[in-house]
């Protein structure tokens, strides 16, 4: 084998492996979700999340996902409970969506801890674009939030 093609072979292998270690966020679509300690429903019931909260996924079986939360928690959640559409939430104590992706552009909303924004895209390094259920679209600090 050529070195060229060693090379490309090397390549093409780190860009599967960078694709197979990507993050893979989701949202619940529900008005509460159960989670549970196991992929079943007659496992310990630990605990509700609302609808648009963000979760990653960590593990996949038929039917279920393994998934972590803001916090770290992980448990178990039926697949059907969850869609790809992503969101993130709000982690620091207050947030502010900004009409820019710079720390000096007008604020145009103030979001308390925990609330849900849909995520819409990247923005510049440090910086999503968001809309906020009330309709206002703009950037949020990615350091203020979490899911992305």
């Amino acid at each position: 084998m050529t070195m060229r093609r060693r090379a490309l072979v090397a390549l093409s292998l780190i860009g599967a492996a960078s694709a197979a270690l990507a993050i893979d966020y989701r949202s619940v679509n529900v008005p509460a979700a159960i989670l549970y300690d196991a992929p079943s429903q007659q496992g310990k019931k630990l605990y509700l999340i609302k609808a648009q909260t963000p979760v990653e996924v960590v593990v996949r079986l038929e039917g279920w996902f393994k998934v972590r939360d803001a916090e770290g928690s992980l448990a178990w959640i039926e697949s059907r409970n969850v869609v790809d559409r992503r969101t993130l939430v709000v982690t620091a104590a207050r947030a502010e969506i900004r009409q820019s992706d710079k720390p000096e552009a007008p604020v145009l909303a103030e979001l308390e801890k925990w609330v849900a924004v849909e995520f819409v895209e990247a923005a510049s390094p440090g910086w999503a674009k968001v809309r906020h259920r009330d309709g206002a679209i703009g950037y949020i600090r990615s350091t203020q939030v979490w899911g992305l």
